[in-house]
């Protein structure tokens, strides 16, 4: 399905939920998270850690996602701590793997973003494996723009979708 068929999709899909929970802000919050629905349709999910109410993506906790600067695919700032984090519990846990899911903003053609996302997941790989662990536990994939957290065109929105996420495999 077309990029723009999803945004239309989700769109329709997050105002007939909105319109049907006016008002009940408890119950909007409990349908995301019970909503997980069909890959595609549109159905909304929580971005809220329960601990924390951090947004945090669609990684596996207790690791945690690295955002990522417009157009760039290097880990810097306080991301380098994100990145330290998950190779401390990879390390404190040999017998988890992980599949490292590399995504962009919606800026760019689709090959651009698919391109840069290999590049984000790839770059996570390396510093990973820079700080010990092992490379045949690790494993990439990009969606590029398709696997949006939120739909918004604000900078809020973009920089929640420029991330790499960390997704412990069996």
């Amino acid at each position: 399905m077309s990029s723009n068929k999803l945004f239309h999709w989700a769109a329709l899909g997050v105002l007939i939920l909105g319109l049907g929970l006016t008002g009940c802000s408890k119950k909007s919050e409990t349908a995301a998270q019970q909503g997980g629905g069909t890959e595609g349709a549109g159905a909304t999910e929580s971005l809220e850690s329960p601990d924390t109410g951090i947004m945090e993506g669609r990684t596996s906790a207790p690791m945690l996602p690295v955002y990522f600067e417009f157009d760039s695919s290097k880990i810097v700032g306080d991301q380098v701590q994100r990145i330290e984090t998950n190779a401390n519990f990879l390390k404190k846990n040999p017998e988890v793997n992980i599949r490292i899911e590399g995504n962009c903003d919606p800026r760019g053609t689709q090959e651009y973003n698919l391109a840069l996302g290999e590049r984000r997941a790839q770059s996570a790989k390396a510093y990973l494996i820079n700080l010990g662990v092992k490379a045949n536990r690790l494993t990439t994939i990009s969606f590029g723009e398709e696997k949006l957290l939120l739909f918004g065109h604000d900078e809020i929105s973009y920089a929640q979708n420029r991330r790499d996420d960390f997704v412990i495999v069996k």
